[in-house]
């Protein structure tokens, strides 16, 4: 059957006989639980979602439900509802072949491709990846895979190449305990003096390797098109687009990626944020240094979901001081840099106090001490990795230790390939090699794994 959508988001589908659902593989393949008049409207619902492949509908309960799933990750079975089908979207390679890699204006409004800001080239949609005729579904843990881009890098998987260079399985990579990085950097961003030019970077809170502008470049301000002291940034995948945390104007704000934008939406107006992270349902989660306090947040909503803090300034469990960066596991357990307690956070979902994981002694320069903890990342083996500000290095603390190892930096502040002064922001790649944003630096270095 067709859906009644416009032409360019017209679809075909396979339809089930009744009495039958659709069972997914993983929790986060579902994207829409919601209820629909009739079966037309479920369909035109999957249709014109460029993330839908597969739905189900019961017209008794008027449940429609959407998949980003196919039937190599998930089964059409038998339930107890006579009156349920379930709908499979008939891809070929004929939706894909005339426009993949062709101008943005061959897939204007296309729901089988998007326009990528980078490359303005027509490419495949969001956790999808391009075959060399379609774009099929990124692949889940332990799946056997092809080609580097085959699997689902949001949850942190990668095709495994083994040792006669062949891909092999979609797996996570997991950084050893005891893993040594390169003790000196490589710049790959800025690192030619503070500025606003291409080549240059001024105070980076985050890291990245791309010099082009994608947000603000409008001067100091508070208008849409403008930014005042940005101090953290992430990918939505879903509406392709950049999440700021605009520090300075007190309010969270995003800017599409697309080609052409020009200004920005206020998503929380009125908020003293600093730092942001998001999980793989898309709840948007927010530090507030205000309230101290950390609140989750639907797309859209204003309000949020206290998650940590909320019980005024203090060094309590159930308080924060001065919380910074955040990072979000795949327990929906929420790590929080505390500035002015000397340490990391751990809150685990609907928890009403933390638990230290780093730091929480006063400020210092031993290996139990923090001072000034900022961004963060939390590996599989739920190791720790902190930039420690004010000590001008990076520590690992491994699950439960009682003290952290200094992994790059700790030398006295500088500008030396061993040295740092005053990193923010860290992110690690899938192959775990350690990026440092060296704010007084003005460039983003790159620690290779040993």
């Amino acid at each position: 059957m067709s859906s009644p959508a416009h032409a360019i988001y017209s679809s075909t589908l396979s339809l089930s006989l009744q009495g039958h659902e659709f069972q997914p593989q993983y929790g986060v393949q579902l994207i829409f639980n919601e209820t629909a008049r009739s079966r037309l409207l479920c369909s035109a619902a999957c249709s014109q979602n460029s993330s839908c492949r597969i739905f189900d509908y019961d017209s008794s309960s008027h449940r429609c439900r959407l998949f980003e799933a196919d039937l190599t990750n998930g089964a059409i079975i038998a339930t107890a509802s006579q009156t349920s089908i379930v709908g499979s979207m008939i891809l070929s390679a004929s939706l894909y072949a005339s426009m993949y890699n062709q101008s943005c204006s061959a897939c204007q409004g296309n729901r089988y491709q998007t326009c990528s800001s980078t490359t303005n080239k027509c490419q495949c949609p969001g956790n999808s990846y391009w075959n060399g005729s379609m774009c099929p579904l990124k692949l889940f843990e332990n799946a056997a895979c092809g080609q580097i881009d085959a699997c689902r890098s949001d949850l942190n998987l990668s095709c495994i190449i083994n040792s006669y260079g062949e891909f092999t399985q979609c797996l996570i990579v997991t950084i050893p305990a005891n893993a040594n990085w390169s003790q000196n950097g490589v710049t790959v961003a800025g690192g030619n003096g503070g500025g606003g030019a291409t080549n240059q970077l001024f105070y980076p809170l985050q890291c990245t390797t791309n010099g082009q502008v994608v947000a603000g470049g409008n001067g100091q301000g508070n208008g849409l098109n403008q930014l005042n002291q940005p101090s953290d940034v992430l990918i939505d995948k879903e509406t392709d687009s950049l999440i700021i945390c605009d520090d300075g104007n007190q309010r969270v704000v995003r800017w599409s990626r697309g080609s052409g934008t020009t200004q920005g939406e206020i998503l929380i107006g009125s908020i003293a944020c600093v730092g942001l992270a998001i999980d793989e349902q898309r709840y948007l989660y927010v530090s507030n240094g205000g309230n101290q306090e950390v609140r989750r947040y639907q797309m859209g909503e204003t309000n949020g979901t206290l998650v940590a803090g909320g019980n005024g300034q203090g060094t309590g469990l159930n308080q924060l001081n001065g919380p910074t960066y955040l990072f979000v596991d795949q327990d929906h357990s929420v790590y929080v840099s505390e500035y002015w307690n000397f340490r990391v956070m751990k809150w685990e979902k609907g928890a009403t106090a933390g638990i230290v994981v780093a730091g929480g002694q006063v400020q210092g320069s031993a290996l139990t001490q923090l001072w000034g903890p900022q961004g963060l990342f939390v590996d599989t083996l739920r190791t720790l990795y902190v930039a420690d500000e004010e000590n001008c290095r990076v520590m690992r603390w491994t699950q439960g230790a009682n003290q952290g190892t200094e992994i790059v930096g700790g030398n006295i502040a500088g500008a030396g390939v061993n040295e740092l002064n005053r990193p923010m922001g860290l992110s690690i790649d899938r192959y775990g090699n350690l990026y440092v944003a060296d704010a007084c630096n003005n460039r983003i270095q790159r620690f290779s794994i040993k």
